[in-house]
């Protein structure tokens, strides 16, 4: 298992990377979980060293990176190059999945078309409303969004390629036309698309199981072994502990022990990249991870490859406290560690750093 860790941490850009850009990270992920914000921006600024938190929402704004809702029903962050052959492939299943709860809210066609009017008359010319904002508009339209129905209708229109997320406004996201923030997305036929989504998961989250596949991207299980069969060219296999595991192997990897102290986020691809995670994570610490089972998932503290603690932080006006809370003794070389990630979470923060260790 820690030769799976080890590459895990290479392929995912958190024990190093080669890149310097926010779109190349994200890119080369396919997609990074986003529904926790400021928690998404440290996903992706721990896998660039150096980079800021205003940096990595900056490329937000810039439309490089985007977020919206392409898989699984759940926000993530996807190149601006790639956000529409994802959400034309990978949505789709969610939103048949979720007719039920449609009738149940009363959201039928006719809703949806007149919702679809709207919002595009609405938003056209670049113009980003807040989800408040949009919501009075079809409540004035006669439309209604209690009880759930206008995060419904607005989540439909984000998940058939209407509408993304724009910038904030405040601590308020706003949202914007799909084809106005992502003008130069690439289309891909089906076939294309099934074999580029499969590349990208193997290549930045390897080594990973078909079934890994299948839960990440939403897709049945039929059509993740098509994706994996149409992009094995690129891809290696290799058998652990009786089971095809696959990734895109370089030299660089190989053979390398799971290095480094990490700090990552509660919904880091790490852990929510992959439906089995017993490699990283041993059943006993599962509920402090996530506790209750919620849908809160608390930052994780990695050590060699391994999930052994917790952390939170708290702001002050100069520095950030950060708490680390271990699941068992940690060496002194590791607290070292432990105390340079935090150093270079409060540089990513523009901010000084504190460490303080729970009882």
């Amino acid at each position: 298992m820690r030769s799976i860790l080890a590459h895990r941490l290479a392929n995912q850009q958190i024990a190093a990377t080669g890149f310097a850009h926010p779109r190349e990270v994200v890119a080369w992920l396919g997609a990074l979980q986003a529904q926790d914000y400021l928690g998404a921006l440290w996903s992706v600024g721990l896998r660039l060293p150096g980079s800021t938190e205003t940096e990595i929402e900056q490329a937000l704004a810039d439309h490089t990176i985007v977020r919206t809702w392409p898989m699984r029903g759940t926000l993530h962050i996807v190149a601006a190059a790639d956000v529409r052959w994802m959400v034309d492939l990978l949505a789709v299943r969610r939103l048949a999945r979720m007719a039920g709860r449609r009738k149940q809210l009363a959201i039928d066609e006719a809703v949806l078309a007149r919702s679809r009017k709207i919002c595009s008359e609405a938003l056209q010319g670049g113009r980003q409303l807040a989800r408040s904002a949009l919501f009075a508009l079809l409540e004035a339209h006669g439309i209604a969004t209690t009880g759930q129905r206008g995060i419904h209708i607005l989540g439909h229109l984000a998940q058939e390629g209407l509408l993304c997320l724009g910038a904030r406004e405040g601590k308020q996201f706003t949202f914007a036309l799909l084809d106005e923030w992502a003008p130069n997305a690439r289309r891909l036929s089906r076939d294309e698309a099934l074999a580029e989504i499969a590349r990208r998961y193997f290549t930045g989250h390897g080594p990973a199981t078909v079934r890994d596949f299948a839960w990440w991207s939403g897709l049945t299980l039929g059509d993740a072994r098509t994706g994996l069969a149409a992009a094995a060219a690129h891809l290696v296999q290799e058998t652990i502990e009786g089971k095809p595991y696959w990734m895109a192997l370089s030299v660089e990897h190989k053979g390398h022990s799971p290095p480094g102290v990490y700090l990552l986020p509660g919904f880091d691809e790490y852990m929510l990249g992959y439906q089995e995670r017993s490699a990283m994570l041993d059943a006993q610490y599962a509920g402090k991870i996530h506790p209750g089972g919620n849908g809160v998932l608390h930052p994780t503290l990695v050590v060699s490859g391994r999930i052994q603690g917790t952390w939170r932080r708290t702001l002050k006006k100069q520095s950030v406290r950060v708490t680390i809370s271990p699941f068992a003794s940690l060496s002194a070389s590791q607290k070292r560690a432990a105390a340079e990630a935090v150093e270079r979470y409060a540089q990513f923060l523009g901010l000084a750093a504190e460490l303080e260790w729970a009882e």
